[in-house]
């Protein structure tokens, strides 16, 4: 009896240690695999691994995942989607439609024709003029950028007793992620509208002001001005 016990605590044993070094082993892979992608590139070119986004509020809300190809095919239509989409997908959407601003789609040119791969093309040859500028990581530039540039106060119109009165109201982080590039695109595009600035290198410039904080980014203008009109609605 006392023989079978200890061939019984012996098999006990060597199984324990089989499943260990099997639990070893795994941890070994998903270690490697996780180094694997820190080293993976966004579109192969642009390292994010280190991109900090320092804003608590936005860091929801600025994906950027390294891809090869960063295309959603429109799969994310829940609410609050947007935070699933890569930042860099949501800024090439928002090149495709420089003209419209409001409601209207007051100017349309030749190049933004909605085409994914030109967009992309754009946004890619802007980030490659802000490296060559600024010798450093264009993804992190355009991450503090958008930091920088966010307005954190709006205005709403309420209606009370017959008339308009503006209110003074919060921007939610999403609005202030997407409102942000918007401004971006559409001071770009003004600026290289019949002129030889090509819209890659007005990109790029407006991008590097906002990153410097300059008075004369369009971006940095636009959040002034919202945070000027909610001040005077309180």
């Amino acid at each position: 009896m006392a023989e079978f016990k200890m061939e019984y605590q012996e098999t006990q044993f060597e199984e324990q240690t089989e499943d260990f070094e099997e639990q070893e082993e795994i941890d070994q892979m998903a270690e490697i695999e996780k180094q694997k992608i820190k080293k993976f590139k966004l579109f192969g070119l642009f390292d994010v691994s280190n991109v900090k986004v320092e804003d608590p509020g936005m860091k929801k809300y600025i994906n950027l995942d390294a891809k090869l190809l960063v295309k959603s095919h429109g799969r994310h239509r829940e609410k609050f989607s947007k935070g699933k989409v890569n930042l860099i997908e949501v800024f090439a959407n928002l090149v495709a439609v420089p003209g419209h601003r409001g409601k209207k789609h007051k100017i349309q040119t030749n190049w933004a024709s909605g085409k994914y791969s030109q967009n992309m093309m754009v946004v890619i040859n802007c980030l490659k003029i802000i490296e060559e500028k600024t010798k450093q990581n264009p993804v992190q530039v355009l991450v503090t950028a958008i930091e920088n540039a966010a307005p954190r106060d709006g205005i709403t119109v309420i209606e009370y007793g017959g008339a308009r009165y503006p209110q003074a109201v919060d921007l939610s982080p999403l609005r202030r992620v997407t409102m942000t590039l918007r401004y971006m695109v559409q001071g770009s595009y003004d600026k290289s509208f019949n002129k030889k600035t090509k819209i890659e290198e007005a990109l790029a410039t407006e991008i590097i002001k906002a990153y410097n904080k300059e008075g004369d980014s369009y971006a940095m203008v636009k959040k002034n001005d919202s945070e000027k009109q909610a001040d005077s609605a309180r």
